[in-house]
This record gives C-alpha cells, sequence and structure tokens, in this order.
C-alpha cells in the first residue's frame, strides 16, 4: 500500500485550481496565500512522482492525468463533507449551515415569500443561497458546492433524489396592443415566428417554453435575450416580441408597471415542475425532505 495519501486540504487546492484555472484567485477560494497554496500543489505533486499541472508565467494547464485526478477529488471532498453531514443530520433537523442554489425564474419570486418565516421557525438554520442557471446548479450539486438546489422540471439532473414542491402553469405575455388581441387562452400556432423571446442557453425555463410550443422551428428562429424574466418583460412592454412567462412570477407581480397581457398557454405541457433535488443517497435526505416541506407550506 502507498504510504502517502492525500490530504483533503492537497484535494481542495486542486479542485481550486481547476475550476478558477488561476494560482491568485484559487487561493483566495480557499482563504490561503498563493505561495501556500503552490507549496500545496508542488508537494502533492512530489509525493505522488506526477505533474498534475502545467505552470508558465500566462497558462495553467492541467495534464490529462492531472483532469482525471480533479474528477476523482471532486467525489472525495464530497464524501467527506457527506461525512460531516451524517454526523449532523442525526441531530437537531433544520440546523446548521446548508447550501441551496436557486434558479432566476424561481429566486426572486417564490423566496421573498418563503424566507421570513423560514427563519422565524428555524433560527438554528444558516441557509446560505447561491442564484445560479439550472446547468450551473446541476454542476455545483454534483461537485459538491450546493447541498440541494431548487429548480424546475424537467431537466437533465444526473442522479439525485428529488421532493415536488408545486406546479407552475405557462403564460403567454403580449403586448397590450398586439392587433391579434390574445384569446382567454392562447395556442402556440399564435406565436409568430422570430417574435418569441427567450432566455439563454442553461435556463431550464427556456426548454420549458420550447416543449410548450412544441413547434421545433421556434428553437431555430427564437430570439435569445439574457438571463433575466425582468428583461424579456421590459421587452414585450417595448412591443420587441412575445415570451413565456410562469405563474409564480405573474403572482409576484412582475408584470406591475407594464403594458403587457397575459394569457395561460394551451398546451398540454404548458406547465413545470418545482421540486427541490440533491444528490442520492444524501445522508441529509430527511433533512431535505423536511425543507421541502416548508418550502411547499409558503
Amino acid at each position: 500500500m502507498n504510504s502517502y495519501l492525500p490530504t483533503l486540504k492537497q484535494l481542495q487546492y486542486l479542485v481550486a485550481l481547476h475550476e478558477h484555472g488561476h494560482f491568485g484567485r484559487a487561493a483566495d477560494s480557499c482563504f490561503v496565500s498563493q505561495s501556500t497554496l503552490s507549496a500545496g500543489l508542488r508537494e502533492l505533486e512530489s509525493l505522488l512522482g506526477v505533474t498534475l499541472v502545467e505552470r508558465s508565467r500566462r497558462v495553467v494547464r492541467f495534464t490529462p492525468l492531472g483532469n482525471a485526478v480533479v474528477e476523482k477529488a471532486h467525489r472525495l471532498l464530497r464524501e467527506a463533507e457527506e461525512l460531516s453531514e451524517l454526523v449532523q443530520s442525526a441531530g437537531q433537523p433544520l440546523a446548521g449551515e446548508l447550501r441551496m442554489s436557486v434558479i432566476p425564474t424561481i429566486a426572486p419570486f417564490l423566496l421573498p415569500r418563503i424566507l421570513p418565516r423560514l427563519r422565524k421557525e428555524k433560527p438554528q438554520l444558516k441557509l446560505f443561497l447561491r442564484e445560479e442557471t439550472s446547468a450551473d446548479a446541476i454542476e455545483s450539486l454534483h461537485h459538491g458546492r450546493a447541498d440541494c438546489v431548487l429548480l424546475a422540471l424537467p431537466f437533465s439532473t444526473g442522479d439525485i433524489e428529488n421532493a415536488h414542491i408545486c406546479d407552475d402553469a405557462l403564460y403567454a405575455a403580449f403586448p397590450k396592443d398586439d392587433p391579434r388581441d390574445p384569446p382567454a387562452e392562447v395556442p402556440p400556432s399564435m406565436i409568430d415566428e422570430g417574435r418569441l423571446l427567450l432566455l439563454e442557453d442553461g435556463h431550464c425555463l427556456k426548454e420549458h417554453a420550447l416543449a410548450a410550443c412544441n413547434r421545433p422551428e421556434l428553437r431555430a428562429s427564437a430570439t435569445m435575450i439574457g438571463t433575466s424574466l425582468h428583461t424579456l418583460v421590459q421587452m414585450v412592454d417595448n412591443g420587441l416580441g412575445v415570451t413565456i412567462v410562469p405563474k409564480m412570477a405573474l403572482d409576484a407581480g412582475i408584470l406591475n408597471g407594464t403594458d403587457v397581457v397575459a394569457r395561460p398557454l394551451k398546451s398540454r405541457s404548458a406547465n413545470r415542475e418545482i421540486a427541490l433535488i440533491w444528490r442520492k443517497n444524501s445522508p441529509r435526505s430527511d433533512e431535505f425532505r423536511l425543507l421541502a416541506d416548508e418550502l411547499r407550506a409558503g
């Protein structure tokens, strides 16, 4: 058996450098000096007898073996965290630190309604929130940067467990003076090619909107605007097109102060499922289900 085993700290340094691609930023993320991080990585390479990182003044490049070690390091660090979580979860539920990623098409509409009550009823819970696109949130979950994710399904998530929070209907949003005067329920056929405004890649709402419309030609012609539903609504208010808005955002008043009209989208797929997800077999599964109950009650 190899007498040397990498320390968790060395693996953290390696993963941080891979994530940031820069020694200074990696050191800052680990709350150590750049010299401390560099020394830790040199010691790791020396004792393993391999080169993991090719260094130059301007570029940090991982060797093929270095990339493979980083993937394994992610899993080891995640399992080390889960060991700590196993002990923590045996105590008081919904207490201590919990890192939750939330997608931008949920965070500003659901959390303001829920968090004040959660802080009052669960004062021992230290909830650290991170707003990320669906794709980035899933990566954070599987790399251990997030303990759970609040997002909308269906979306490709990998091997996870989930708890249903609520269903959220999708609406078509038109300028108030649209000459076609949208009916009580808007059929997808009413949405012109080239007028549909969508969020950029990485946001699950984009995929949900296209699935609800069920018109393949829209994928090629839709105009991508950005990462914010509020921006899309302002574009519609200025007569630049139409967009798809979830009922959750409508209930939170996203159309207030605009001349935008929203009508239910007439489609069997005009719905998204809001869910809390976490890594499969997590020792905190019971705690996440309790958190889902709290979110559902809000």
